[in-house]
Order: structure tokens, then sequence, then C-alpha cells
């Protein structure tokens, strides 16, 4: 399937993972995006870098039982704030400029997304009886670097960080209670 805009930006056909030299493999995500900003701090091309995680797991977190009266206040918050978006609009749009508009929106939408909320509970009542987040984690997450540079990055990764980049990384408050005798 091409894309037909003549103002899209042209990608490849399909996402290809990454090749080149592993820098590194990191048991969580933010543990591999510090050493990206450690990189993009020293003026390293990051744009030659990609984080890949591997081993993707779906985790579905149970979060608790649904009722019909969880259903009903989901809707109905869910329902408020669409009508809150609408009740906006009408007031900015309207010659008088009541206020009223909002607060009506937002209970006509109340209402609406409570109904909706009740009924599609009680026609999945039976398959589904728990509300949950989902979640993709990966076991480990691997820096994809060009092979042209990986000897440049593990050079700057060895020196550490600059005095301007650790300026940049630390709070106040963090080398505050390091000194000792304050």
């Amino acid at each position: 399937m091409t894309n037909s805009s003549p103002f899209a930006r042209r990608t490849a056909a399909s996402p290809v993972v990454p090749r080149g030299d592993v820098l590194g493999t990191y048991d969580s995500y933010p543990e591999a995006q510090k050493i990206v900003n450690r990189l993009a701090l020293a003026d390293f091309p990051v744009k030659k870098l990609s984080i890949v995680g591997n081993d993707l797991k779906t985790v579905e977190k149970i979060t608790g039982k649904l009722t019909y009266a969880r259903a009903a206040l989901a809707g109905a918050a869910s329902g408020a704030w669409f009508g809150l978006f609408i009740g906006l609009l009408l007031f900015l749009f309207s010659p008088t400029g009541d206020f009223s508009f909002i607060l009506a929106a937002a209970l006509i939408g109340a209402g609406f997304g409570l109904l909706f909320g009740v009924v599609s509970y009680a026609l999945n009542r039976r398959r589904r009886d728990f509300t949950a987040t989902h979640q993709v984690l990966a076991s480990n997450y691997q820096i994809i670097i060009d092979p042209n540079l990986t000897a440049r990055a593990q050079q700057v990764l060895a020196e550490g960080p600059s005095h301007r980049d650790h300026a940049a990384a630390t709070d106040p408050a963090d080398e505050a209670a390091d000194r000792p005798g304050d």
C-alpha cells in the first residue's frame, strides 16, 4: 500500500529491525535511555542509534472486579469529559457567551455516558467481569549502533560524564545531600 499524499513523509515499505553492533544490553528501558542521553550530551550523532526491546511479553494487570456501578461511573466520567468539550465549543462560538452551555453539555454527556457504560457492560457481562491495564514489556533492551561509530561511542562512554553533562544531569538537592557536614 502506498501513501498517496504528496505532503506525506516517505518511509520504508515495512518496518525493519535495526542492524549493527550492540553497544550494550540493559535490563530496563530507562537504563538504555540514560546511555543514549549521555551520548547526546557529548554531541554524538544519536540518529545512528536504536533501542531495541527483546523477548516481548504482554502483561495484563487486573485492577479490580467490574460491576454495574463501576461501569456506570466510568461511562459517566468519560461522557462528562466529552460533554465538557462540546460545551466549551458551544461557549466559544455562541454570541451570548453563556456558561450554562458548558454545564448543560457536561451533564448531558455524563447521562449518555452512564447509559452507554451500563448497556455495554450488560451486553459483555460474563465474558469480562474485571478491569485491567495492558502493557508490552521487554526482557531486555539493546542499543544498536552503526558499526562505524561503535569505537567512538565506547570512548565517549568510557570517559564518563563531562562537567557540562554532570551539571545538567544532577539535581542541586542531591548534591547537598551528598556533601558531608551539612
